[in-house]
């Protein structure tokens, strides 16, 4: 992570092998949450230190604002992300900017995520979440209650393989979870951990080396699906207008190339994964915050009997889903306080001063090279209070116009930053206000009494446990 110049802020109580990590009584495999904790009162850049090396955050408005200039800094690869490449390799999240399958991917799909490709996508958001009404239903008539999580996840898989791939997983058969979701996260959890494990004195490369064999061997069913995917398109001689389709079929350069084989098969899982895991997470977020914020979930409701009419089993047109606007503020709000992806790491293109203007708490600035690497946390920046006044409140009119418009630009980044933010934004945006708007009018969402918010980290945030009852309206 570079900063061999300088040294931050970093909690008390530092360790002189273990560092900042592994305190009493923090969960070692939260550690977002505990940054949480940690690093509220440690200013704009502070560092944490574990198993000797040494990471860098930035959460000052300011100072963010700052790194995220695309023309003096880029996308670097934190810790967990680099290693999750042993599965994903060049796909559009784990690439270097200058690698050349980033840019021939990315230039190739952006046009399928654009606001108007959207339209193309609603009815499968919509047929999707309808299979998982008649899930819900019969449980309704049935008083059980339901793991929003899991359910959620069966939903956005299905909508992303349908609507990318023109694939069915076949969710809603079985309330099993599918085994490519229990397989890649098995993936992501490895990564996450992976450097850490590395950094065990003695043991730790060992250790890793027989992590990942067994981690390479568990992916072997996640490849063979992929293969699977692109030889069931080829043998059916059928050239869908989908993503699939346009990583097929269209040329990405003058001479009339296409991607290579394998490029295609690791951008389906980034796409699969990125499709999927965050939106789950965000809807999931936005149902916790809603079954305890009775007069949000009022307005919510007020809002789609006007906008959809009083039909329980109304469905959102195309046209109808930008008129829900307080329920895209909902959307909008869970991602500040619970970003499913928190954060993103940044390096200059050449050896720079940040902070000049005091931004960085430092007189003069910080000098900062290629080799330096800052994780902007971004559950930190969207609750600076300076920003964000009561910023643990949920209060989904902070994002109104006017308020949108009187805060920094760069205050608010759950999707990233720049050319490489997340490329399917419009897609998880569209897609989770129409899960929301159908849920919400169908059925009374009632949460298990004494439920406290847990979070499972595996590079996303996932709420777990949270179970809710049903009852049809």
């Amino acid at each position: 992570m570079g900063w061999a110049e300088h040294d931050f802020p970093h909690p008390s109580g530092r360790r002189r092998i273990l560092g900042d990590a592994f305190r009493k009584g923090m969960d070692p495999t939260t550690p977002v949450q505990n940054m949480l904790r940690l690093g509220a009162d440690l200013g704009p850049i502070f560092e944490m230190l574990a198993m000797g090396r040494k990471f860098v955050f930035a959460r000052g408005v300011d100072l963010v604002g700052e790194l995220c200039d695309d023309k003096r800094f880029t996308k670097a690869l934190a810790p967990g992300v680099a290693d999750l490449r042993m599965f994903v390799a060049d796909g559009l999240f784990t690439a270097e900017t200058d690698e050349p399958n980033w840019r021939l991917a990315h230039d190739l799909l952006m046009p399928a995520f654009s606001k108007s490709a959207m339209r193309g996508y609603h009815d499968v958001m919509v047929e999707a979440t309808d299979e998982l009404i008649s899930v819900w239903d019969k449980a309704a008539g049935e008083g059980r209650t339901v793991d929003v999580s899991p359910w959620l996840t069966k939903l956005t898989l299905e909508t992303i393989g349908r609507a990318a791939f023109s694939h069915t997983f076949h969710s809603f058969e079985t309330a099993e979870v599918d085994p490519f979701v229990t397989t890649f996260v098995a993936d992501m959890s490895h990564a996450a951990v992976r450097s850490n494990v590395a950094a065990l004195p003695f043991v730790g490369r060992r250790m890793v080396r027989t992590r990942d064999r067994e981690a390479l061997v568990r992916h072997e069913y996640i490849d063979r699906l992929l293969r699977d995917i692109v030889a069931e398109r080829e043998t059916s001689g059928v050239e869908h207008d989908d993503l699939l389709g346009r990583m097929m079929h269209v040329p990405v350069d003058e001479s009339g190339s296409l991607l290579d084989a394998a490029n295609v098969r690791h951008q389906i899982l980034t796409l699969l994964v990125a499709g999927h895991e965050t939106t789950s997470g965000a809807v999931s977020f936005a149902l916790y915050h809603l079954t305890r914020e009775p007069e949000v979930l009022a307005r919510v409701r007020a809002e789609l009997d006007e906008v959809l009419g009083t039909d329980p089993s109304a469905t959102p047109s195309f046209e109808q889903v930008p008129k829900l606007r307080y329920l895209r503020r909902v959307v909008d709000e869970t991602l500040r306080l619970w970003p499913t992806a928190p954060g993103f790491a940044r390096s200059p293109r050449e050896t720079t001063t940040i902070g000049a203007d005091g931004s960085a708490g430092v007189p003069g600035g910080l000098r900062m090279t290629p080799d330096d690497k800052v994780l902007v946390f971004i559950p930190l920046l969207h609750r600076d209070p300076e920003v964000w006044p009561d910023p643990e409140r949920f209060d989904p009119d902070r994002f109104l116009p006017e308020h949108i418009r009187a805060r920094p630009a760069h205050a608010y980044k759950p999707f990233g930053t720049g050319e490489r933010a997340c490329i399917g934004r419009q897609f998880a945006l569209h897609e989770s206000v129409i899960v929301l708007a159908k849920l919400l009018h169908r059925f009374d969402l009632t949460p298990e009494p004494g439920y406290e918010l847990t979070i499972t980290e595996r590079l996303t945030l996932m709420p777990v446990g949270f179970r809710v009852g049903l009852t049809r309206r």
